[in-house]
């Protein structure tokens, strides 16, 4: 059977004190306790500023070398588009000590980011800072989702094509999963309705998955089981602490279809939260 890595968008959520996380922690014992239960993290601090070495080695050293690392690509490459192939090699230098511990880096565009001429041209521009390196991308924007784009990325061996599960009928892309390389890469974004109302991404992922709507994506995941060998599964619904639940019960699926999941770490009798 393929590998499965689950973890969650980000993991400094306060919202996760109480179930992933014991009262009382710090944030900086966040990481340690997050690797207890979960096998990789998608950092999306890098978005927001850029990262240094230092604080990947400090993330590194938390986790004991228990998780793989995603990091989003900062915001100008995705959002501002003042990203230049300098800002990629400097990126990627930083990266270096945490290569065997890397997971597929991730490029997430907004859904402004139509598939036009000059945009087409740009993505071209990123994806050849980053030839070397496996690309996850991710679409919010329909017209990227068509046969062309798929045809090319069926042929470009370091890009992923970024599945998504989004909030239905709102004008959102919801393509049926693909596997278009060996690792495969899924962020569930669940489907809060009110996407569009909600003023901070917070809001946006608060929504906890029904046991039904999990019980259809395990059965997605297995269906599609001999067309990757890794897959990474990212929940975003950290907020009210969803995400806890929602990946339990995921686990508890994906185990009766045959796939080995990480089960939390036990020291005597008791759960190392």
């Amino acid at each position: 059977m393929p590998t499965i890595y689950i973890g969650t968008g980000g993991y400094s959520d306060t919202d996760l004190i109480g179930t992933l996380y014991p009262h009382g922690a710090k944030a900086s014992e966040f990481l340690h306790h997050y690797a207890n239960h979960y096998d990789c993290v998608e950092i999306n601090a890098s978005f927001h500023a850029p990262i240094g070495q230092k604080s990947l080695l400090g993330m590194l050293n938390k986790a004991d070398g228990r998780l793989k690392f995603s990091l989003k690509l900062h915001q100008d490459f995705s959002h501002n588009f003042t990203a230049t192939a300098k800002t990629a090699q400097a990126f990627l230098n930083i990266l270096t000590p945490l290569q065997d511990h890397l997971a597929p880096l991730l490029l997430q565009f907004p859904h402004s980011f139509e598939r036009t001429p000059a945009n087409r041209q740009y993505l071209g521009e990123v994806v050849k800072w980053f030839e070397n390196q496996p690309l996850a991308i991710e679409f919010r924007h329909p017209s990227w989702h068509i046969t062309p784009v798929f045809t090319h990325f069926a042929k470009t061996p370091n890009l992923i094509w970024v599945n998504t599960d989004y909030p239905k009928n709102i004008g959102l892309p919801n393509t049926p999963f693909w596997a278009n390389t060996r690792t495969a890469y899924y962020r569930l974004h669940g489907n809060n309705q009110n996407w569009w109302d909600e003023t901070t991404a917070k809001d946006r992922h608060n929504y906890r998955y029904s046991d039904d709507g999990l019980g259809k994506i395990a059965d997605e995941i297995f269906s599609h089981r001999a067309n990757f060998d890794e897959l990474f599964i990212y929940f975003q619904n950290t907020t009210n602490a969803h995400s806890f639940y929602n990946i339990m019960m995921l686990k508890e699926k994906l185990s009766a279809y045959g796939f080995v999941v990480k089960t939390p770490e036990i020291k005597g009798q008791g759960v190392l939260f």
